[in-house]
């Protein structure tokens, strides 16, 4: 009995000291380490789905056609992607192309990006080692091109920027709007799709362009107010955006993060929790500086869609460049591998 006395007082006396240190910390934040909120690094992400590749097929010169198979998969509206995790754990990410009614099956389409053209080794992978058979993870569907209802829609896409353009077409059709569609390309063999298209649109909708498109011809006589939505390489982009009649609005899809601003500055970046400060450069992102002082600080994209990289801002005003993030999200975090500080330092709770 003695012996059990004294096991029951040490155990009550080690659990009041944790509660004493606890509100120790609470109450002095600078000891023994900041006493912040769990930090947004490492926090649960949305769950992920382990997805059959049931047929794999080149559908146009350099594009590769998936179909990703499961059970009751989560729906999705035109407009979403997906987050493909590739064998070699690179993170991608895949507008989905098919049919939002087909609960058994995700299609994707990509196309192969050399690396002497900006490409990173995600397209190659795809095209050269993914198979029929293989398992696959993937994340979402999320969706930050939403189809927005309108009387009337103007679609342009680039390439293989069809694929988020392909399932709105169908949509746009079965709402009853008036609607018609430039698709570009190098030439049209490289188009995917365009049997697909040319059969929803038929000849009087569909404008086809191999090479640059007249985009006046194409606003000439839109319907006031419409919808415009765009994707594709960003010139066009940038082209169809001057061209904008007055009271349309446009909505666009990027396949990388957008350029860099003009006169860019260095600026400072404290990391809390580790008590460093670094140094960003007016030609490096903010992944880059606190990677050489924290090397095992997660990222994959590197252009501001997949969101590995987001981190809590305890301090100072984000300039945010991303294309994934909320407005909600914003309001306290950033993706450290595009966005940057609109003023001289920002406070990271890293």
């Amino acid at each position: 009995m003695p012996r059990l006395r004294t096991v029951a007082a040490l155990a009550g006396t080690a659990l009041l000291t944790r509660r004493a240190l606890r509100r120790r910390i609470e109450r002095s934040p600078l000891w023994p380490l900041p006493a912040l909120p769990v930090p947004t690094s490492g926090r649960p992400r949305a769950r992920a789905l382990t997805l059959t590749l049931a047929r794999r097929e080149e559908i146009a010169d350099g594009v590769v056609q998936l179909s990703l198979t499961g059970r009751e998969l989560p729906a999705w509206e035109p407009g979403a992607h997906l987050e493909l995790t590739l064998p070699s754990g690179l993170v991608r990410q895949y507008s989905l192309c098919g049919d939002p009614a087909d609960t058994s099956a995700y299609t994707l389409a990509t196309r192969l990006v050399p690396a002497d053209s900006g490409g990173r080794g995600g397209s190659r992978e795809v095209h050269e080692e993914l198979r029929e058979g293989m398992r696959l993870r993937v994340r979402g569907p999320r969706n930050r091109f939403a189809l927005r209802a309108s009387h009337a829609y103007v679609f342009v896409a680039g390439g293989i920027g069809i694929t988020p353009i392909l399932p709105m077409l169908r949509a746009a059709e079965a709402s009853g709007a008036d609607w018609r569609i430039l698709y570009c390309g190098r030439s049209k063999a490289s188009m995917p799709f365009l049997d697909e298209v040319e059969k929803i649109a038929g000849p009087e909708r569909l404008t086809v362009t191999e090479g640059l498109p007249d985009l006046q011809a194409l606003f000439r006589d839109v319907p006031q107010a419409a919808a415009v939505y765009c994707c594709g390489p960003e010139p066009l982009m940038d082209a169809v955006a001057e061209v904008l009649p007055a009271g349309c609005t446009l909505h666009l899809e990027r396949f990388t993060a957008a350029a860099p601003a003009e006169g860019e500055e260095a600026f400072e970046v404290e990391l809390l929790r580790s008590g460093r400060t670094v140094t960003v450069a007016a030609d490096e992102s903010v992944l880059a500086a606190v990677r050489k002082e924290l090397p095992d600080t997660a990222y994959s994209c590197e252009q501001g869609f997949c969101g590995t990289c987001q981190q809590r801002v305890l301090a100072g005003e984000i300039d945010h460049r991303d294309e994934l993030l909320t407005d909600g999200e914003r309001d306290g975090s950033m993706l450290i591998c595009v966005s940057r500080a609109r003023g001289g330092r920002l406070v990271l709770d890293l």
